[in-house]
């Protein structure tokens, strides 16, 4: 586990919210770095992260719930258990980069532990549904497929592959079937 946040680190916990999108930037990227690991402070901004997921700035908005994503393995107190459903409706958000932004980070949350793998196994199966009636839905569902392929990758559990063909196979038209199926044939 890290050390408690430095001045360095709450600078670029503000500026998440900063509107110039270079320091914004900036600043994801260093935290997405440091959270690449267990931190001792994920506490100290927990609350107000889930806060920004609603924020009017979807910028904000996703910088906050890639966070939480990364924060999932620095969580002793399961707040992600609690805080789930409002992630998971992130991929429901108006903004579609902001829903695969999102889902480029969200499998992390299943290397937590056993419920939380079982959550995300069943909020990606529930948005997989859902998705084939959303404007973008062959998009998103690729980033479902995406995100159970990096789970697996990091997991090697058989029930996660085992998940993502079940979807696979409930898609109608072939040519994104065939699509999502690639996915699983690269190593």
């Amino acid at each position: 586990i890290s050390t408690p946040m430095n001045e360095t680190t709450r600078a670029h916990v503000a500026n998440i919210c900063n509107h110039d999108r270079t320091v914004q930037t900036e600043a994801y990227y260093a935290l997405m770095a440091e959270t690449d690991q267990p931190v001792d402070w994920a506490y100290d901004v927990w609350d107000d992260l889930i806060g920004t997921l609603t924020s009017k700035d979807s910028h904000e908005r996703s910088i906050a719930a890639q966070l939480l994503s990364n924060l999932a393995k620095s969580d002793p107190e399961q707040r992600i258990r609690r805080d789930f459903d409002a992630l998971l409706n992130m991929t429901r958000d108006p903004k579609r980069i902001t829903a695969r932004h999102l889902l480029w980070h969200f499998w992390k949350i299943g290397l937590v532990g056993a419920t939380e793998r079982q959550m995300l196994l069943a909020g990606l199966a529930l948005r997989f549904g859902e998705a084939g009636n959303e404007q973008y839905g062959t998009l998103l569902r690729f980033d479902i497929i995406q995100a159970l392929r990096n789970l697996y990758d990091a997991d090697q559990d058989e029930k996660i592959r085992e998940k993502a063909l079940q979807l696979i196979e409930t898609e109608t038209d072939p040519k994104y079937r065939k699509k999502y199926a690639a996915v699983w044939k690269q190593k």
